[in-house]
């Protein structure tokens, strides 16, 4: 599987990341729990996660590579909803959020951030990321503005930092199937923006 590595920023910005040759990440029995455990060794004792985003995008990378449970565990999409959700992994005073996530074709996102760091991998499908900026106003402070887009294919992976804006929305004829990992969200920094009314409420 072929991929780039991306990281969205909060201006609104991306860029193309170094990413490792996936045969460089090939492993005897690689499996999920091991992946959980290095990627929590990697952030414990840090406060400044973000600068481990790209060992993350690695050790995300090396897990798809490896793992065929992974990339099987998804559903399909909701006939009402448009989207299914499948949490890999629910462990009290476990500080990550670990899910895939399956898009129906034309299924689009709110707007919004995360509240924390995240890293998505596109398994199937295609999904096409929207970036906004904060554009404060002296009568909207939750202003916002699109700064650009961008597509991604099977094998892509992105990461975004707490508080890069973006919104998704399957593209193709196909369903879209991600697997997404997030760290602890901190949920008063959490927004869904509104373009129309240019405010922001908790999401």
């Amino acid at each position: 599987m072929k991929g780039r590595d991306w990281l969205v920023t909060e201006d609104g910005q991306y860029q193309t990341c170094k990413s490792v040759r996936a045969w460089d990440l090939l492993r005897d029995d690689y499996r999920f729990h091991r992946f959980l455990t290095e990627v929590e060794d990697v952030l414990s004792d840090t406060e400044d996660e973000i600068s481990h985003l790209p060992e993350i995008r690695m050790l995300v990378r090396r897990l798809i590579v490896n793992s065929y449970w992974v990339q099987s565990r998804y559903l399909e999409p909701s006939a009402q909803t448009g989207i299914s959700v499948v949490l890999l992994y629910d462990e009290l005073g476990f500080p990550f959020t670990v899910q895939t996530v399956t898009l129906a074709p034309g299924t689009l996102s709110k707007i919004h951030n995360h509240g924390t760091w995240g890293v998505v991998a596109v398994l199937k499908g295609e999904e096409r990321n929207t970036f906004w900026q904060r554009q404060p106003h002296s009568e909207f402070k939750d202003k916002i503005e699109r700064t650009g887009e961008l597509t991604l294919f099977p094998g892509d992976i992105i990461s975004y930092t707490p508080d890069a804006i973006h919104s998704v929305e399957a593209v193709g004829n196909q369903p879209t199937v991600t697997f997404n990992i997030y760290g602890e969200t901190h949920m008063r920094e959490r927004f869904e923006f509104d373009t129309v009314t240019h405010t922001a409420k908790n999401f």
